[in-house]
């Protein structure tokens, strides 16, 4: 059995069988968009099909570096950090090449985690556009840098004098892919047997930049696909002695690196809602809504795209980022961008996102403020033509310079709560201004180097 037919229960338990499988693979993705997983025996498995298994709910109560939230309700010493039943998503099943005829299957939280849960946050953001009458197709694309180190060499040298695995400037470089064919190839067919097929994959402007588009799919398959492709591709990277980084930006000489987000949407019939032929741009009234809704609510939602201290060194104008809440027809300044066409290709690109994104937390955010744009008639302000970096907007436009300042505006959101729910955004909010307070504790080789001698 191909792991795509997978969709029930039964079926799971069939290509278990059949494959002689005395373990799987079971994961759940964090706040930060980290799969979190282990191996489990047959027999708990086969269990766990029907009654969820449980799973220490500190996966949802601690950051990247496993470090323990203090501002939380959720979980914490004051819960005892207590299991949180998880269930399991047999229509998830992949196959992991690596290890013969290993599956993986993906979880969601259930109880009271379920509202903290970031896959559960987004497909209840589908459920209301099903509710609404619409279907949501989406994809995502990402920028990446690999460099030849190891997960111990770059520790060993500080994150300093790192080896690209080519050096210079070459985007779109048929020398550099075919040089290196062997990891081209190695991704490409990594992407179609784990479901996460990539479109499009070239080099990009930096050393050792890539880019890879993944194909088109239902939105909530389309942010397993993207999570799962960050998570796969480092894997692939690192087997082979190479390590790849999806960091907004590291390094302040060079462009950041995007995740940029496509969205459209589809009636019951399949017939596009964002399509009309006679409209301006063939924006329909409703796409008109949609961007006008993403355009409000990008200022007070930031903090679920641009999600670590990181994410704001690359929100400055000049750097292939939009620093104010935009948009425009083929214009790759804004932060949204309509891209016209048939009635299949009409879509809006959330060009905001970098590639630091948790995708389920993104397109939840993405998908629920041009579905509240829709509920609320919004419309968006004119589109802007030439460079947005050289214009001035109004202060309702101006994004957040800090992920604290983000935090803030997340928690005081009317709008977010009533999208994303009060618990999502009270834990959420809490553990960006946590992550901010750990970035505040630490003295950077900027600031030894300007006031050690000086001040």
């Amino acid at each position: 059995m191909d792991p795509r037919q997978v969709k029930t229960a039964a079926d799971a338990r069939a290509i278990v069988d059949a494959r002689k499988l005395s373990h799987v693979k079971v994961g759940v993705f964090d706040t930060d968009g980290i799969l979190r997983g282990k191996y489990m025996a047959r027999d708990k498995f086969f269990s766990a099909l029907d009654k969820g298994f449980g799973f220490c709910d500190v996966v949802l109560g601690w950051d990247s570096n496993d470090q323990l939230y203090d501002n939380v309700k959720l979980t914490g010493w004051h819960t005892a950090y207590p299991d949180a039943n998880v269930r399991v998503l047999p229509a998830t099943c992949r196959s992991v090449p690596f290890e013969g005829d290993m599956l993986l299957f993906l979880g969601e939280f259930e109880g009271a985690a379920e509202a903290c849960c970031p896959r559960g946050v987004m497909r209840r953001i589908v459920e209301r556009a099903s509710d609404m009458g619409f279907a949501v197709q989406a994809s995502a694309e990402f920028e990446f840098f690999v460099f030849d180190e190891t997960p111990h060499s770059v520790r060993e040298k500080h994150y300093r004098n790192l080896k690209n695995i080519t050096p210079g400037y070459f985007g779109y470089s048929m020398l550099r892919s075919s040089v290196h064919s062997d990891f081209y190839q190695d991704l490409i067919k990594l992407g179609t047997e784990m479901d996460f097929p990539i479109e499009g994959l070239h080099t990009e402007t930096g050393p050792g930049v890539l880019e890879a588009a993944l194909v088109y799919c239902e939105a909530l398959a389309a942010a397993d696909r993207a999570a799962l492709f960050k998570t796969f591709c480092k894997v692939l990277a690192q087997r082979r002695g190479w390590m790849a980084t999806f960091m907004a930006k590291w390094s302040g000489q060079l462009p950041g690196q995007s995740g940029h987000l496509h969205i459209s949407l589809a009636d019951k019939k399949g017939k596009s809602a964002f399509y009309d032929e006679k409209a301006p741009h063939k924006m329909s009234e409703t796409m008109r809504w949609f961007v006008g809704g993403q355009q409000k609510l990008m200022p007070e939602l930031l903090a679920m795209i641009a999600c670590t201290v990181n994410s704001y060194t690359r929100l400055i104008p000049g750097f292939w980022a939009p620093t104010d809440a935009t948009w425009g027809v083929e214009n790759r300044t804004c932060a949204l961008r309509v891209i016209p066409g048939s009635p299949k290709s009409q879509r809006v690109e959330y060009r905001i996102a970098a590639a630091d994104i948790n995708p389920y937390i993104a397109m939840a955010c993405a998908l629920g403020s041009g579905l509240w744009g829709i509920e609320n008639k919004i419309e968006p302000d004119a589109a802007i033509e030439g460079s947005a970096y050289e214009k001035k907007f109004p202060k309702s436009r101006a994004l957040p310079r800090t992920l604290y300042e983000a935090a803030e505006r997340l928690e005081a959101s009317k709008p977010a709560r009533a999208l994303f729910g009060d618990a999502f955004v009270e834990h959420y909010a809490a553990s960006r201004k946590w992550e901010e307070r750990e970035f505040r504790k630490t003295i950077t080789d900027w600031e030894l180097a300007r006031y050690f001698e000086i001040i």
